[in-house]
């Protein structure tokens, strides 16, 4: 059979290509997919502790059985549609603090008494280096970060967020959230992401806003990349495939 492997982030650099064709027996697994795929390319090798693997838009384990024509994304450590209770997206356009307002007018209701916002803005201090980044980011030590990049797999991304809402209607009873994240480049002191949840009672849209960040930060397949005067360092840590059982 044929699968398709995705490749992202610092893997993509690595490897010189973002999808990589393979043939594998019948019956092969997710694990098969990695194995072959760094048969070809062994720079990949060194980051398997903190890869995560999806198939077709989901996250998956590495038994996994595939089928012909399957997408296997190799998901590296990461840092739509909208309805009138929902907006999730990924937009490769700026935007302001002004997006907080235009989020909080599409979702709230005469009912809601809160509307909680986060923004995320890009900083000048640098994060902490994924897995495999540690040199580089050594080499840049001590200078500015000067813009960000973000790469993301945008079907999957969407689909990690709609499972977030999900989880905060579930655990806080807020059905209206927001959660829009930047893609491609954003100059310091941008906006990269906004959140907005709205309800009838503070304590709950507090509780919401604070669980869409942290949750999209840890979960979504999004990869961001600190650009520096000569160079760029990878940022991240191992995707976390589900929410927290105490979060």
């Amino acid at each position: 059979m044929r699968v398709r492997v995705r490749l992202f982030a610092i893997q993509r650099e690595l490897a010189g290509t973002r999808e990589v064709p393979l043939e594998l027996d019948d019956g092969a697994t997710v694990a098969d997919a990695w194995t072959g795929l760094v048969t070809t390319y062994p720079a990949l090798v060194p980051g398997r502790a903190s890869v995560r693997f999806a198939r077709n838009g989901a996250y998956a384990d590495e038994t996994t059985q595939l089928a012909d024509g399957d997408e296997v994304a190799m998901i590296p450590p990461v840092s739509g549609g909208a309805t009138t209770q929902r907006v999730l997206e990924l937009r490769a356009d700026p935007f302001d603090a002004g997006i907080l307002a235009e989020l909080t007018a599409r979702l709230a209701t005469p009912e809601d008494g809160a509307a909680v916002g986060f923004l995320g803005r890009t900083r000048v201090t640098p994060g902490t280096p994924a897995p495999g980044q540690e040199a580089e980011a050594a080499r840049h030590a001590d200078r500015a970060v000067e813009s960000l990049e973000y790469e993301a797999h945008e079907s999957m991304a969407v689909g990690v967020l709609g499972d977030i809402a999900d989880e905060i209607a579930a655990r806080f009873g807020v059905d209206r959230v927001a959660i829009v994240h930047r893609t491609g480049e954003v100059p310091l002191g941008e906006v990269s992401i906004a959140v907005v949840a709205v309800s009838p009672h503070r304590d709950a849209a507090f509780d919401a806003a604070r669980y869409a960040i942290d949750e999209t930060k840890a979960r979504a397949p999004i990869w961001k990349a600190e650009r520096f005067s000569d160079g760029h360092v990878w940022i991240g840590q191992a995707a976390r495939t589900g929410p927290e059982e105490d979060a």
